[in-house]
């Protein structure tokens, strides 16, 4: 893998890129309503296939790290996000997830010392309101359920993205095992969930088994290691603003392969969103190698360790 910082953060990307395809394959390949299934058999599958190849468990204190840091990102957020979809007209879902990049500048303040500048703040208001150019529509009222579901799904994400920057991943342990560890915790939590709330799983043909098998794979395994890659190697207000890429490609997607028109409006906060991605990785600072920490570290080397990095 290229380690240069521009091939970072295009791999990265495309974590965002593949999941913009998710509503397309959702809606095309998958049984209706099923929305806690679906967020299982993403996760699950995913995190035990990378945990076979990774072949590494938690020590220590990463039982509990991982258990957070996949319910954050992972078990909370698929249930949320589904929730918030299914009840909110439009796009209003994705509208509130591009504001990721603002709380993710404000946890990175208080849990990382990194002060959101007002060219972030900036561009992370004119990222939310490309997209919404983008993927809103003429809708009824909204619901209150649904935008406090979408409201906690980016809330959700965005702390577990600072978390996963904060702790770093413990020594000689590699992305791979920690994208493992947090999708087996995440399926793990959402398993109980999806059967008390929609019963035994649908039966699959084989249309449905293949859009499984590519969420599973592409866009939940190989995304999520990319993903979390990122974030272990650029700075956490970096990644998230990768984030648009995901709606903008849910449009391109829908417009291309469903036959869905895209206005001049649409078109101009596309423009608007990419351009504020691009600035959004445009003059940060990136580190070149991950943060570990040793099991055998103590307590106050790892907070010496975390002070001299300028860390709180």
């Amino acid at each position: 893998m290229a380690s240069s910082r521009p091939a970072l953060i295009a791999l990265t990307a495309l974590a965002s890129v593949s999941w913009g395809t998710t509503y397309a394959v959702t809606t095309e390949f998958l049984p209706a309503d099923r929305p806690l299934f679906t967020g299982l058999m993403r996760a699950l599958p995913a995190g035990l296939l990378l945990l076979a190849l990774a072949r590494v468990l938690p020590r220590g204190a990463w039982w509990w790290k991982a258990a957070v840091l996949g319910a954050l990102n992972i078990g909370a957020f698929f249930p949320l996000l589904f929730l918030s979809a299914y009840r909110l007209p439009g796009g209003m879902a994705a509208v509130v997830g591009s504001a990721g990049p603002l709380f993710v500048a404000g946890l990175a303040a208080l849990l990382l010392g990194q002060r959101p500048t007002p060219r972030t703040l900036l561009t992370g208001a004119v990222a939310a309101f490309g997209v919404s150019l983008v993927v809103l529509r003429a809708a009824g009222a909204l619901d209150a359920l649904g935008l406090l579901a979408a409201l906690a799904a980016t809330v959700s994400m965005s702390a577990g993205t600072v978390l996963t920057q904060r702790w770093g991943r413990p020594e000689g342990v590699g992305p791979l095992a920690l994208t493992a560890w947090q999708l087996t915790a995440g399926g793990l939590l959402i398993a109980p969930l999806a059967f008390l709330a929609e019963g035994p799983p649908p039966a699959l043909d084989a249309r449905a088994a293949g859009g499984y098998l590519y969420l599973a794979v592409a866009n939940t395994a190989l995304a999520y290691w990319l993903w979390f890659r990122g974030i272990g190697r650029l700075t956490a207000t970096q990644v998230t603003f990768l984030g648009p890429l995901s709606p903008l490609t849910a449009a391109v997607v829908g417009w291309a392969a469903l036959g869905q028109t895209l206005t001049p409006v649409q078109l101009v906060g596309m423009g608007l969103a990419f351009g504020a991605t691009v600035a959004g990785q445009i003059g940060a600072r990136s580190r070149t190698a991950p943060r570990t920490f040793s099991f055998a570290a103590k307590s106050g080397r790892e907070r010496d360790a975390r002070q001299t990095a300028g860390r709180p």
